[in-house]
Formats: C-alpha cells, sequence, structure tokens
C-alpha cells in the first residue's frame, strides 16, 4: 500500500479556524466524522485526548501528530490539516503547531495501513519536506509532496538493502570490515506504535549516517517487532539507544552502555543520544537477577527447557496478580464470615464475588500468554480460550465458571491449552508463509483467529477436557469404594490429592468427596482436605521467607501473600510456583499433605465446616471428644514445613541454570 491511499483531499484542511488545541481537535473530528472515517466522535475525541495526556503528540518542529486506534474508527487514513498563525499545541519545544497530522487507523487495521503509516511518519523527519509541505496551497500539492518524498525514500531503502546484502557477503567471505566501525543499536516504541516509533527510528539512522556512525534501530510499534536485533549485532554495539514509552526485552542488553529516553527525545534529540553512547556517558546496564532468569542472553539458540521455562514465565508473571489480588479478597471474604456476619452478609458475598471473578480468569490468563509467548500476539485469543474452557466442563459456557464445572482440567490443563495454542500458531504461520502479498493483511484479520480458535476449541473440547473427564469420574468411584473404614489411610489419600493439581480432577474429587462424606457425618474427613489445601500455599511462603536463594524476586513477594492464602484454605496461591517448577513444587507438596492428611486421622481431627482454613480452627474439635484446636494448627504446621524443606532443599539456587 502506498503513502496516498491513506491520503485524501477529503481529509484536509487547508486553513484551520481552530485558535488554541481544543478547538484544533474539535474541528480535525468533525470532518473525520463528515468523511465517514470515524463513526462515534465523542469516543474518538476522548481517545484522542486520552493519548495527549499520556504525553502530547506536539513532537516540536511545528509538527503535532495526534492519533488513536479504536472501534470508532472506521478507516485508517491520515487528515492533513495547516495553521498559518500557528496554534499553541503544547508541544515539547513549546513552539506553535503550523502542521497537524491526525493518524487513524482502526482495530482491524491490517498490516499493509499500518506499514504505509509507519512510512508517512518516517517522512516527516525530513527538514525540507516540512517545509515544503508548509508552504502548500491545494490538497493536490500536499499528496504529490509524500509521493515524490516516498519515492525517494523507496529508492534509498533499495539502496540500503543492497548495501546490506553486499556487507553480509563480504563478512561470509571473510573480508568485511564492520567489526570496525562504530555501531549504535536501539529500540523505538510508542504507546499505540503508529507514529512516533517510526519517526525516532528514522531520525537516530539518519543522525548516525551525518557522523558517520552506524545506527540499527528495532522499533516496537502496532506490527509488532521489526528489524529485531540480533545477538551479534548488541555484542558489537558500542552502546544501546532505548527511546521509549513502553517496556521493551531489556535483559539482552546486559553489560552494554545504555541510554533510556522517551520516545520523543529519539525524534527530537538524536544527536544528544548519540554523543552520550560515543562520549562515554551513558551507563552500563545491569539486568536484575530475576530477569536474567527469564530471558536468555546467550548468543546460542535457547535448548528446548530454556524456551519452555520462557514461555511458562511468560504466562505465571501475568496470572500473578489475580492469583494474588483474588486470594487476599476471598480471604477477607471468610474472616467476615466467620466473625462478621456469616455467609448471607453483604460485605461476605461482595468480596468472595470479586474473589471468585479473579480467580476465574487466573487459568485463561495463564494459557493466553503462554501462548502469546510462543506464537506472539495472534496466538493470545486461541489461547485465552482454550484456558477457559480448561477451567470448566464440556457443554457449561456459562459466565459464572464455576458453576457445574465438576472436572475442569483446571491450572495442568491450562499449561497444555497455553503451549497447543502458541505451537498451533507457529504451524499456521508456516502454512500461510507463501500466500500472495495481495492476502497478507487477511492473515492476521481472518485466517489466525478463525483457525486458531477452531482448532484450539477442538482439542480442548475432544481431547483434554474429556481426559480429565474420565480421571475425575475414575478417582470418585475409587473414593467412594473405600468408605471410612480406615481413616489414617482415607485422610491421608484425600489430602495428599489436594495438592496434586491445585484446582483439577484430582483436587476437586477429594474435596467433593469429603464434602459429600461432611454432609453425612459432622465428624468427616473434611478437616483433612482443608489440611492438604493448606499446605502447598504454606509451603511456598515458608520456602521463600527461609530459603530466599532458592527463589526468584518475584517468587517471594508471592511467597508473602501465601501466608494468609494459606490460612484462608487458598490452595491457587501455589500454582504459579507449581507452573514453574512442577517437578519439584508438586511431589514435595503431595508429600507435605499426605503427611498432614495422616496426622489429621491419627488424632481424630474433626471440623464441621467445608472451607474456611485456620479461620474456622475455634469450631475445629477431637472426634468423639472434646475440641482440640492444637492438633489442627499442629497437622497444618508440621506438613507445610515437611513439604517446604522438600522442596527448598531440592530446588536450585536461583542463580544456577533453568535449563539444567
Amino acid at each position: 500500500m502506498r503513502i496516498k491511499d491513506i491520503l485524501s483531499p477529503d481529509s484536509m484542511i487547508m486553513e484551520l479556524k481552530a485558535k488554541n488545541k481544543e478547538d484544533a481537535i474539535k474541528e480535525m473530528a468533525d470532518l473525520e466524522v463528515a468523511t465517514d472515517i470515524v463513526n462515534d466522535e465523542d469516543a474518538f475525541i476522548k481517545s484522542i485526548w486520552a493519548r495527549e495526556n499520556e504525553s502530547t503528540t506536539g513532537i516540536g518542529g511545528g509538527i503535532a501528530m495526534p492519533h488513536a486506534r479504536n472501534k470508532s474508527i472506521n478507516k485508517a487514513r491520515v487528515l492533513f490539516a495547516k495553521s498559518k498563525e500557528g496554534i499553541d499545541y503544547n508541544s515539547l519545544d513549546g513552539q506553535p503547531v503550523h502542521l497537524f497530522f491526525m493518524i487513524t487507523a482502526p482495530d482491524g487495521a491490517d498490516n499493509t495501513h499500518l506499514q504505509a503509516l509507519a512510512k508517512l511518519s518516517g517522512l516527516l523527519i525530513d527538514p525540507d519536506l516540512v517545509e515544503a509541505l508548509k508552504n502548500t496551497k491545494t490538497p493536490e500539492e500536499v499528496i504529490d509532496l509524500f509521493e515524490k518524498a516516498e519515492a525517494k525514500k523507496d529508492e534509498e531503502d533499495k539502496k540500503a538493502a543492497e548495501a546490506k546484502k553486499a556487507k553480509e557477503a563480504a563478512k561470509a567471505q571473510g573480508t568485511s570490515d564492520d567489526d570496525n566501525k562504530p555501531l549504535i543499536v536501539g529500540v523505538t516504541a510508542c504507546i499505540n506504535g503508529i507514529a512516533h516509533t517510526y519517526m525516532a527510528q528514522e531520525a537516530l539512522i539518519k543522525e548516525g549516517k551525518k557522523r558517520g556512525i552506524e545506527v540499527r534501530i528495532e522499533t516496537n510499534g502496532s506490527e509488532g517487532v521489526k528489524d529485531k536485533l540480533t545477538p551479534d549485532e548488541i555484542k558489537r554495539a558500542k552502546g544501546v539507544i532505548i527511546a521509549s514509552d513502553k517496556k521493551v526485552d531489556m535483559p539482552r542488553f546486559d553489560g552494554k552502555h545504555l541510554v533510556n529516553r522517551p520516545v520523543v527525545d529519539g525524534i527530537n534529540k538524536p544527536g544528544e543520544l548519540i554523543d552520550d553512547i560515543m562520549g562515554g556517558k551513558a551507563d552500563v546496564y545491569r539486568a536484575s537477577a530475576q530477569d536474567k532468569s527469564t530471558e536468555s542472553s546467550s548468543t546460542e539458540k535457547p535448548g528446548l527447557w530454556a524456551g519452555i521455562y520462557k514461555n511458562l514465565m511468560n504466562g505465571i508473571s501475568h496470572m500473578l496478580p489475580f492469583v494474588i489480588g483474588g486470594g487476599i479478597l476471598m480471604a477477607i471474604s471468610f474472616i467476615v464470615e466467620n466473625y462478621m456476619g456469616g455467609a448471607k452478609t453483604p460485605a461476605f458475598i461482595f468480596l468472595n464475588n470479586a474473589g471468585n471473578l479473579a480467580f476465574a480468569f487466573m487459568v485463561p490468563v495463564l494459557a493466553a500468554y503462554i501462548a502469546e509467548s510462543i506464537g506472539d500476539l495472534p496466538a493470545l485469543m486461541p489461547g485465552f480460550v482454550g484456558g477457559y474452557m480448561a477451567s470448566i466442563v464440556n457443554g457449561q459456557f456459562q459466565v459464572n465458571v464455576q458453576a457445574h464445572a465438576t472436572s475442569p482440567a483446571g491450572f495442568l490443563g491450562g499449561i497444555a491449552a497455553g503451549f497447543i495454542a502458541g505451537y498451533l500458531m507457529v504451524g499456521l504461520k508456516k502454512v500461510f508463509a507463501k500466500l500472495p502479498r495481495s492476502v497478507e493483511g487477511m492473515k492476521p484479520m481472518l485466517f489466525y483467529p478463525i483457525l486458531g480458535l477452531l482448532f484450539i476449541a477442538a482439542i480442548m473440547f475432544y481431547i483434554i477436557n474429556p481426559i480429565f473427564s474420565g480421571i475425575n469420574f475414575a478417582i470418585t468411584h475409587f473414593l467412594n469404594g473405600m468408605g471410612t473404614g480406615n481413616l489414617v489411610l482415607l485422610t491421608t489419600i484425600l489430602a495428599g490429592m489436594m495438592s496434586i493439581d491445585m484446582g483439577g480432577p484430582f483436587n476437586k474429587a477429594a474435596y467433593v468427596f469429603a464434602s459429600g462424606a461432611f454432609a453425612n457425618d459432622p465428624h468427616s474427613a473434611t478437616a483433612a482436605v482443608m489440611v492438604g489445601g493448606m499446605v502447598p500455599p504454606f509451603a511456598t511462603a515458608i520456602g521463600t521467607t527461609f530459603f530466599k536463594n532458592k527463589y526468584t524476586v518475584e517468587e517471594r513477594r508471592a511467597g508473602v501473600s501465601n501466608w494468609v492464602l494459606g490460612f484462608s484454605f487458598i490452595t491457587e496461591g501455589a500454582i504459579p510456583f507449581a507452573a514453574a517448577d512442577p517437578g519439584r513444587v508438586i511431589p514435595s507438596c503431595i508429600i507435605g499433605s499426605a503427611v498432614g492428611g495422616a496426622l489429621v486421622g491419627l488424632w481424630h481431627v474433626g471440623v464441621p465446616a467445608p472451607h474456611g482454613g485456620l479461620w474456622v480452627s475455634p469450631l475445629a474439635g477431637n472426634i468423639g471428644g472434646p475440641s482440640h484446636i492444637l492438633y489442627y494448627f499442629l497437622a497444618t504446621i508440621i506438613g507445610s514445613i515437611v513439604a517446604g524443606l522438600i522442596m527448598s532443599f531440592w530446588k536450585k539456587n536461583v542463580k544456577d541454570d533453568p535449563n539444567e
């Protein structure tokens, strides 16, 4: 797509009537609506102002680039407007704005539109073009100037590509002198990734050419990551320039001189940023231990487990807020229930529902961001749906994901859904790699979402969920066959099952069996189930508190909240730990829970409540005898310590390579 395809004489105002920023935005928005570019003017103006409130789009030099990307926009378009007198737009340089480029992109804008928008943005770095635009009289002159500038840019890009190819050939033959030339690498990114990202890239590269310095810039824009830096380039670079308004991948720059500035500085102060690197003024960047543990900084291709670990970490880091926030609110709700009015009080209902709603997103978010880490943004939606399906039973698609969910696949099924969705998308990208360029834009908007959803739904519906449902049926049948004849054996098994999958079929079967037994016998093994469910979060809390060198910074932070979650019988607090290191965490927790359960049966502890954890400890009693709170606490403490010690001694120090 050419730049002229996103410019139109109908979307140009050759002399704005507005005298201030508010009126200018309103006047341009009015034209967007009149030309059917925008379908909801109020929503559109709000989105424009939301972007302006983050940081002004008056980039300096008499140019402003207000932009938005949302559902109120019908078409990708650039509205051009001029003001001869200039308008105070709160620009970064404090000077009035004479040229306005209002950039619009709908949520469904394909890559061809975004590439054209990016190219137009990059052209505005040329001061000659900007000056010529100020002197235009008609819309046709504006379009003609951009066409000529685009043709010039295409020719420059062609020569640059040929030069790069020649360099690569020379390097392959051992005749390249690239290693002796100064190189600066960098990343540019802005909030919406439409304009500033590419303007900063262009400005830095041009400034580098003026100074005889090679500059390689990776962009993190609306199309995703482009011109990705290679490990060899980073290694050879004298320094790194980050011109970004959002988070970028930083650990790979560990040990390099680095400047980190807003994206507008990349546009307006490229020389200053380059001088900071070349003059040795930039500080050396040091990645945190946590970042190093989740990102490969090696120039070699990561191993299989390194890739699995990285993808898991991406899902877990996004899932943690749901676990912590939802778990703490649920814990507070149990306090309200037990000491401030019972289960029918509005406070309990509100807090418990809020916590449960957060938990409802826990597995879908885990799966979604595992998938996104593998297959990029197109894999996010299939991963989310697959994770949601792992939280429910086939056929039960109501909003309340806990209703009728007697055998969900749980977090283990969610992990499976994430990896399946991610690699499905990788496969689809390979299948459609050779499609004609004319249908390139259909891939992210049609092929990937439809086929990704179809395949993940079929796999979860017909394979993953039925497997876990069958497991649940078999376990329940086994437990019903045991009865309550051997209390110690029964409580040991029930408590251990609570830690196998922490919300999946084993956990649910144990809890449902215990709840049914409780309904018929107030002195049942309910206490064993609660002790077994409290051990995993308590074990991780113990480990992160007393064995800090075995856990990452993020895990230690999550461990603090697990003291409260464990006290409240919220087993899910341990899921991030189990997902990150299932081979060590799950067996440790099973052993600790089983020990706690065995003690419950041995001491005949009974709790006449189906939930509540240690908050209901005043109700604990010795079956057939007087109240005995101490035994309930001791069973929980001993089981948690056993699990915490096994887990922590088993785990390696965080400085160790997770691939091993």
